[in-house]
């Protein structure tokens, strides 16, 4: 199925995409800034424990999908399937209003 989109459709999308990627710089950004706190705090009150490793690494996973997302990297869940799944409900609507 061919999507022909208008001027103002493809502003809309391109606009969306822009502000994803800004949301994930920001993201990025306040992993960049909290995670050298966690540290410190970490190292000055229990230095024999070593927890900011679980921040880094959770924090980090959240980061490298978010920018997977935002860079449209996603190997699965991306716009192809996007587009199979909503024609497959709107399939599913059609049968659902032919039978009532």
């Amino acid at each position: 199925m061919e999507t022909n989109y208008t001027e103002a459709e493809r502003y809309y999308q391109a606009q969306k995409r822009v502000k994803e990627i800004k949301d994930f710089y920001a993201h990025l950004t306040v992993y960049l800034l909290c995670n050298p706190i966690v540290i410190a705090v970490n190292l000055m009150t229990s230095p024999g424990y070593l927890y900011f490793w679980f921040s880094l690494l959770g924090w980090g996973v959240a980061i490298v999908l978010h920018g997977l997302k935002a860079f449209d990297c996603f190997p699965f869940l991306n716009k192809e399937w996007e587009q199979r799944k909503i024609e497959e409900i709107l399939e599913k609507d059609n049968n659902k209003q032919l039978w009532k």
